[in-house]
């Protein structure tokens, strides 16, 4: 009897699931009932109206983010808890975290930013208010904001990052003002876990500690979630895997997001370098290995499909994931700028880039056919040195982060990127930089480049790394599918054998600015 209940109530969780599922646009597939859609989703895996609402979202789409910019307006800088992982700090252009701004703007500073961006960036598609505090807590700013982007900039989309405190309370009007995009940080469904994540939260005209505080904190982001999803508002969850603290705990995490209705879930690394003085950075709290935030993430996505692309942008960072062009539109030279918003400038200069993406999906599903029928258990990484358009179109000594990519017989999927400090520097190769390089992609077999020296090609290959530029100005994932069927007939014919690599470590203090 108490198994047929247990499966009974498994069943009605799954039913429940399919339902939430639906309403958000996507529905369950498989085993592991996951939700048929995510940020690796095409046009043919979704609902005409949730494809529209991410084809050119670089932050909810994977294909998005290699073609589509984003851009950060810092106009909310207070905040209404604090956690032990932020230090909200200001005037530091070159480092890349949440909370970090070199200025902060009004609304109406903000509004022309916005314009003069999307006009000198064309496929700059979406404009996200998060922070560097809370949004929420921040509201008359944060929606005059988009009050005045939504007059002079209809096409672009409008999304914000909260930490849900006060949510349940704003999503009316989060609905009013047409945002259909929000991202919510939720690192416990657990008091007792989010006890050692948050001292404290300021809420109702009252400062909460400890437990209460984090219950209520829960509570609150939980309410929300399945508020904004009954409103067909699309949601991503963001978690900091903190290791002994939460890392475990986040598979649960996971779950409770997902049956209330969540479209992604976002599991990344914490930044916790003692120079950036936080709580955890300071005491010594450690971030995950790369193995380990991939476990992690390997883990939950039986469960539903998670981001892995996120780069854990500044709250002021312009252009494509993985760069940071706001030194180029700072407050003065935007006030001194005639801005000229062409609309139907921008809608050619996006239907030229989407000929682009397809043309790489084209590509990629050419190489999977000839992959078909070939039997082998082998996956392994690859990095790729790339400035974006989903090309292999950097030097090996300019880049500032590497993306990673699974390839097997089932094809190339992206896993993460690695940041790194630039090899080069001033012409120059810097070897202690190198060395740190070679840890961010240790657990890689290739690294692909457009172009690369003699120097680092040694070291590489003498770690086990190959390098790999005859590809370059190619399609990463064509490209890639195509070395990996190389490397297996080379496995077959007993030229090389395959071998796991090791672990690699996330670089937190590498930077990523423009300048």
């Amino acid at each position: 009897m108490v198994e047929m209940i247990t499966q009974n109530s498994s069943s009605d969780l799954e039913q429940v699931m399919q339902q939430m599922a639906e309403h958000k646009g996507c529905g369950t597939s498989g085993g592991s009932g996951k939700a048929s859609c995510g940020s690796a989703a095409g046009q043919g895996d979704l609902p005409t109206e949730i494809w529209e609402k991410v084809k050119n979202h670089p932050c909810y789409s994977e294909e998005a983010h290699h073609h589509f910019a984003r851009m950060h307006v810092a106009v909310a800088p207070a905040c209404n808890i604090q956690c032990n992982y932020c230090n909200r700090k200001y005037d530091c252009a070159n480092e890349s975290r949440p909370g970090v701004v070199s200025e902060k703007l009004t609304p109406e500073q903000a509004a022309k930013k916005v314009v003069a961006v999307a006009s000198v960036i064309p496929q700059m598609t979406v404009l996200g208010i998060a922070g560097p505090g809370d949004p929420l807590a921040n509201p008359a700013k944060t929606f005059r904001t988009f009050e005045l982007i939504a007059q002079t900039a209809p096409d672009i989309k409008l999304c914000l990052s909260t930490n849900g405190l006060a949510l349940p309370d704003l999503v009316e009007r989060i609905a009013q003002y047409n945002i259909d995009h929000v991202t919510i940080t939720i690192n416990m469904v657990d008091p007792e876990v989010g006890a050692k994540i948050y001292p404290w939260i300021f809420w109702d005209h009252k400062r909460y500690t400890g437990v209460e505080a984090a219950r209520i904190l829960s509570e609150h982001q939980l309410r929300g979630l399945e508020m904004l999803t009954e409103r067909g508002i699309l949601c991503k969850v963001n978690s900091v895997m903190i290791p002994g603290i939460n890392d475990k705990h986040l598979v649960e995490v996971n779950k409770a997001v997902k049956s209330r209705g969540a479209f992604l879930h976002n599991i990344m690394p914490l930044i916790s370098a003692p120079e950036h003085g936080t709580v955890f950075g300071l005491n010594g709290q450690r971030g995950p290995s790369a193995q380990e935030l991939k476990a992690l993430q390997d883990e939950c996505q039986g469960e539903m499909n998670m981001m892995r692309h996120c780069r854990q942008c500044r709250a002021d960072a312009v252009g494509l994931l993985g760069e940071d062009r706001s030194a180029e539109f700072t407050t003065d030279k935007i006030m001194a700028m005639d801005v000229s918003y062409d609309l139907e400038a921008r809608r050619t200069y996006q239907a030229a880039v989407e000929d682009e993406r397809q043309a790489k999906v084209a590509a990629k599903q050419e190489e999977l056919a000839k992959l078909a029928g070939v039997n082998s258990e082998v996956s392994l990484l690859v990095a790729v040195a790339t400035k974006g358009s989903g090309l292999i179109n950097e030097h090996f000594g300019h880049a500032k982060e590497f993306q990673i990519y699974e390839l097997s017989t089932v094809g190339a999927k992206f896993v993460g990127h690695r940041r790194v400090d630039m090899y080069c520097q001033g012409g120059y190769g810097e070897e202690d930089t190198l060395e740190t390089v070679i840890r961010a992609i240790n657990d890689c077999h290739a690294v692909f480049v457009a172009k690369i020296g003699g120097c680092p090609k040694a070291d590489l290959t003498a770690a086990g790394i190959e390098p790999v530029d005859e590809y370059a100005h190619e399609f990463i994932e064509k490209s890639a599918l195509v070395w990996f069927k190389g490397y297996l007939a080379k496995v077959a014919s007993g030229e090389i054998t395959h071998q796991a690599r090791g672990d690699a470590q996330i670089r937190q203090g590498a930077i990523i600015s423009a300048a």
